[in-house]
């Protein structure tokens, strides 16, 4: 074997890799997208029969019960399955028609009739066939890219149309499992994401780096996967606590924060003058391309925690920062926060800071607290029965 065979060989077996993995991706896009495809249609053929009484009651079982005994083995077609790819459908048919661009696509002329008692799989639009670039067309890539579970958790969890679009793209872009899913909604990101009292308008000179900042981080952080009750009083759960915590779950915590962030280390050493300071936790932003020091609070906020997170960013920036990379954000993680309080204090920093609250898992109210050990315990029976996804 020559010289020039050792260094190629290398280069062969990474693209004939890459050529592999990207088919994989793609065929496993390609088979959730068509399994979405006909999970809709047998949800508006359904929908169709049953709401319009031409079923009689139970007949939604009988069908499972002959599907299983015409295609032993058959998975995700349960009772419950087949109810869930009828309300897939009703939530979204009005919408979907509402944004297609022809009249080829007309969902509603695809529904069964009395006079065809067929089920048409390709009227949800292709992507394909919509401009590429578009607003709907990207939304529609994301719709199809993610499982039916997935729909099924937002569907139940998120109310409006604005807000299932933004759990599906969140998921489409972040990869996101069920599990995590579930703790964002439970978290209600919808309502936290952009939301950061913060100065970065006046302290970073980029209006593009601003508002990505602005939608990298939230207003409340919940922390649930913090377990406090081994401790005595509660009045002893100092941010130290908080801290050792969050890095035993720093998978969740990563999670919590949002894509992007990776994690550098917790009680980082600044030495200054001979001094030691230690920030709680560092992180680095990908997206931002800069360090993002969080400083843990219990209790209220109070405007003097800001001037020891400015004085932090400074030494990072000075002794940290590459020449390449942006300046360091911080971020203030309190219980409590007054935001007129908040908005006067941070306005007169000369670094990116902002303030967000965390709530714990005791303090979640209590009928969601209750919830979220319940939904373990559905997905399991879902999956006993044959999860479509």
């Amino acid at each position: 074997m020559d010289d020039d065979q050792k260094v190629f060989y290398p280069e062969a077996i990474k693209a004939i890799k890459d050529a592999i993995l990207h088919s994989r991706y793609l065929a496993a896009r390609l088979a959730n997208a068509e399994l979405l495809k006909l999970y809709f249609s047998i949800g508006g053929y359904v929908s169709a029969n049953t709401r319009l009484g031409k079923w009689g009651k139970g007949a939604i079982e009988s069908i499972s019960r002959a599907l299983q005994a015409e295609l032993p083995g058959l998975r995700g077609f349960s009772p419950t399955n087949i109810k869930n790819m009828r309300i897939f459908y009703e939530s979204w048919a009005a919408i979907l028609n509402r944004q297609l661009p022809t009249d080829d696509f007309d969902i509603s002329a695809n529904q069964s009739s009395s006079d065809n008692d067929t089920i048409e799989t390709s009227f949800l639009l292709e992507e394909s066939q919509m401009e590429k670039g578009t607003p709907f067309h990207e939304d529609l890539k994301a719709f199809l890219s993610i499982g039916f579970t997935h729909h099924m958790e937002i569907i139940y969890k998120a109310q409006t149309p604005e807000e299932r679009w933004y759990y599906i793209r969140q998921c489409a872009l972040c990869f996101w499992n069920v599990e995590t899913l579930r703790r964002h909604l439970v978290a209600e990101d919808h309502k936290h994401t952009g939301m950061l009292v913060n100065n970065f308008a006046l302290t970073m000179p980029d209006k593009k780096q601003v508002a990505r900042a602005v939608h990298s981080f939230k207003d409340e952080y919940l922390l649930d996967f913090i377990n406090v009750e081994d401790v005595a009083d509660e009045g002893d759960v100092d941010e130290r606590v908080l801290e050792h915590s969050l890095v035993r779950e720093i998978k969740l915590f990563i999670q919590s924060l949002g894509p992007d962030f990776c994690f550098i280390a917790n009680q980082h050493r600044i030495l200054v003058a001979e001094e030691e300071f230690f920030v709680d936790l560092l992180f680095y932003h990908r997206g931002l391309r800069c360090l993002v020091a969080i400083e843990l609070k219990r209790g209220k906020f109070k405007p003097s925690y800001l001037g020891q997170l400015n004085f932090y960013l400074s030494a990072l920036d000075e002794q940290l920062k590459h020449p390449d990379e942006n300046q360091s954000i911080g971020l203030l993680l309190c219980q409590e926060a007054n935001k007129t309080i908040v908005e006067l204090a941070v306005r007169d920093f000369n670094k990116p800071i902002g303030v967000a609250t965390y709530r714990l898992g005791s303090e979640i109210p209590e009928p969601y607290r209750v919830l979220i050990p319940m939904l373990d315990g559905v997905q399991r029976i879902i999956s006993e029965n044959g999860s479509p996804e």
